[in-house]
């Protein structure tokens, strides 16, 4: 009789317990930071003297358990790797602040400059189910006293009051009647859509303050930093920190009739005044796509209703998600699967479908639809900033691995050397990737600790 799951997990924990090696398993389990799917890599680090050959240091896994060495795989997707995308939300919430408070190299009088939280939405497609609340008492859905039946027969009102987490969030009281061809369109071309509304916001700027656009760039620079959400109906729409600067960025101030109402003028007008044409298909109009109906724009201010740290907090959290949190797949999809089977949403299996179709026909395969159907036709990236809003990415994690290099030193585990003048020689392999299911069970007790008992086993042979 074959082995259940729990077996499994069970025989592979007391394997990796009883291994001679299973303090240096920790070790590498907790430098992952708890990875659910560590990359497997094989080879060697030699650190040379350039001058005499002389071999100062050197590193090979093959004194490493299972002969290997475990690193994290960095994945920004909670749905993929909790702890990774944890790390991932860390950096993006220290970027955010950055450039609201100040700190990493951005400083701290970047938090007088005006600045606006600003949130744009996509237009409907169709009526879909919602959780509706007015002083903090729940509503109907969309209840509708004479409502009209659609020509597909569904009589369009819905009163039942959705609970949070009720599937039918986000799903068109009738499919038939929803615009899937509109709504991909529109989530492949937001990333277009936010370029031109960014260019319109500088030029009313330059209009509203009697200015060209050249010589405005010589009194003030406008940073963003943004980031997508999808809503449980499968568009995107997009958080965005919006920040005026003096001509040489966060370190210079803005002129003085920078302000944060000037600034709001012109986010209220780009938000009205950008479109784009979707292509022409089945023999209809191209459609205009614009920004919805619905917009928010408050301005950021320290000790105000809304502060630095909630904004990098909202928008770091949204920087680990995707299109999954619809009910579609953290996975491409490959061509030969049979969408009838993949463990998806009837919604999102519709837009996956309008997906193919779409990029099937000839003149949008610059669209990727095809390759974007498990993010419903978007294909941007998640969070993006401009140039001068704050540090980068690449930034905070180099100072990561300095803080780990220098702790390595202090701990004995590297020779003390100049990185500078000693030449370094690596080979690394890829091996594989991921734990069992028993390894992963110690590999979260190693690092979360939620279970004194499982915590007290984990810690067992060190």
């Amino acid at each position: 009789m074959p082995k259940t799951v729990n077996e499994n997990a069970v025989a592979g924990m007391i394997a990796r317990l009883h291994d001679p090696q299973y303090a240096r398993w920790a070790a590498q389990i907790r430098a992952t930071g708890g990875c659910r799917q560590p990359i497997h890599l094989r080879g060697h680090v030699l650190h040379v003297d350039p001058a005499t050959g002389a071999l100062l240091h050197r590193y090979s896994t093959s004194t490493e358990p299972d002969g290997v060495l475990r690193v994290p795989c960095k994945t920004r997707r909670a749905s993929r790797c909790p702890s990774c995308a944890e790390t991932y939300r860390a950096d993006t919430y220290h970027l955010i602040r950055a450039g609201l408070a100040g700190g990493k190299g951005v400083p701290d009088t970047v938090s007088t400059h005006p600045c606006l939280f600003v949130t744009l939405t996509a237009p409907s497609f169709g009526t879909v189910h919602t959780r509706r609340e007015r002083d903090g008492k729940l509503l109907p859905c969309h209840p509708r006293r004479d409502a009209d039946t659609c020509p597909h027969g569904r009589v369009m009102s819905c009163t039942a009051r959705h609970g949070t987490d009720e599937e039918r969030l986000g799903e068109p009281l009738c499919p038939d009647c929803h615009d899937y061809t509109g709504a991909v369109f529109f989530n492949a071309l937001a990333p277009e859509l936010w370029r031109r509304f960014t260019l319109a916001l500088r030029r009313h700027v330059a209009k509203l303050t009697g200015h060209s656009l050249k010589a405005l760039r010589e009194e003030l620079t406008i940073a963003f930093a943004k980031v997508a959400e999808y809503q449980r109906r499968g568009v995107v729409h997009f958080h965005a920190v919006i920040r005026i600067d003096g001509p040489q960025g966060p370190d210079s101030p803005p002129p003085a009739w920078a302000t944060s109402d000037v600034l709001t003028a012109a986010v209220r007008h780009a938000h009205q005044a950008v479109t784009v044409t979707a292509p022409a298909v089945d023999g209809k109009p191209s459609p205009v796509l614009r920004w919805g109906a619905q917009l928010d724009v408050r301005p950021i201010t320290l000790g105000g209703d809304l502060t630095d740290q909630a904004v990098a907090g909202y928008i770091a959290k949204y920087a680990t998600k995707a299109a999954e949190c619809t009910g579609t797949l953290d996975r491409r999809i490959h061509p030969l699967e049979d969408l009838a089977d993949l463990p998806i949403r009837e919604h999102a299996r519709r837009m996956i479908a309008e997906c193919l179709r779409l990029g099937s026909l000839d003149g949008l395969a610059d669209l990727r639809l095809t390759e974007w159907a498990h993010m419903l036709g978007f294909r941007g990236h998640f969070s993006t900033k401009s140039r001068r809003y704050s540090t980068t990415l690449g930034k905070i994690r180099a100072e990561r691995e300095d803080h780990r290099r220098d702790e390595a030193v202090s701990t004995g585990r590297l020779p003390l050397f100049d990185e500078d003048t000693v030449l370094v020689i690596a080979h690394w392999e890829y091996i594989g990737h991921g734990l069992s299911a028993g390894e992963q069970v110690l590999a979260e007790f190693l690092t979360r600790r939620h279970d004194p008992a499982m915590s007290a086993l984990a810690e067992v042979g060190q």
